[in-house]
């Protein structure tokens, strides 16, 4: 599958609104997930990465409620590295006690040579960060927890 048919394929679950994917061809797996955390994490595949470079991932995976007080949790769309500033020696785009709004850039996940902005999608306050600068994450990991704006 090449990068637009990966793009048309996303766009076109965003659309209908389907929440899980997953399509097996030519002994690769593609496997979409949106939303919270998955229940195991799946084995990495090929295909896995490539689409997860080719995706457009504007905004995080929505937030979930994480069972900590009215917390919500960030998570990551993609597998990838996670970078809390736009280049080395810059400021963090969020630190713990911020307040941010929808469309706001928390975090870039870097995958395959490619930046990928993840913007809150809600407004509120920055609680926690759960993954340090530079780290490897997977799909579906938890990556920041915000207290929503009421």
């Amino acid at each position: 599958m090449d990068f637009e048919s990966i793009r048309k394929l996303i766009d076109t679950l965003i659309e209908k609104h389907i929440d899980e994917f997953e399509l097996e061809e030519e002994g690769r797996r593609i496997r979409i997930r949106r939303g919270g955390p998955p229940a195991a994490a799946p084995a990495p595949a090929p295909a896995t990465m490539a689409a997860a470079a080719g995706a457009p991932a504007p905004l995080a995976a929505p937030p979930t409620p994480t069972g900590e007080e009215d917390l919500l949790t960030v998570s990551s769309p993609i597998v990838g590295t996670y970078y809390e500033s736009p280049s080395p020696g810059s400021p963090e785009f969020v630190k713990i006690g911020d307040t941010v709004e929808v469309g706001q850039v928390l975090c870039i996940i870097e995958a395959m040579k490619l930046m990928n902005e993840i913007e809150a999608e809600t407004q509120g306050e920055v609680v926690r960060k759960l993954v340090t600068n530079g780290q490897p994450v997977e799909f579906g990991q938890p990556l920041l927890l915000l207290r929503p704006r009421k």
